[in-house]
């Protein structure tokens, strides 16, 4: 589901402030156009996480950054290792 900066302020309950903050700091990267920004459940799901980590563990600003960096090239190397067993072997 893709929404609006609006919808996607009600369904993770952030103040604006906090999501332009997290917006400048690139922890979360909508998909963007020259007129607007739209939100996607990813975005959803990178600011629970955010939250949580705030919240319920006390992880600071530093702290942040460096799980989101991390998880992010977690991500990548799962991707790069799904392309690499699904391609076809050479032999």
């Amino acid at each position: 589901m893709i929404m609006t900066k609006q919808e996607f302020l009600i369904r993770t309950n952030l103040q604006e402030q906090t999501l332009e903050f997290w917006l400048e700091q690139q922890w979360l990267i909508p998909d963007a156009t020259a007129a607007d920004v739209r939100f996607s459940e990813c975005d959803i799901a990178r600011a629970s996480l955010i939250q949580e980590l705030q919240q319920d563990l006390g992880v600071n600003d530093a702290g942040i950054e460096l799980v989101l960096h991390l998880m992010d090239q977690l991500h990548g190397a799962r991707q790069a290792l799904s392309l690499l067993r699904d391609s076809p072997r050479v032999k």
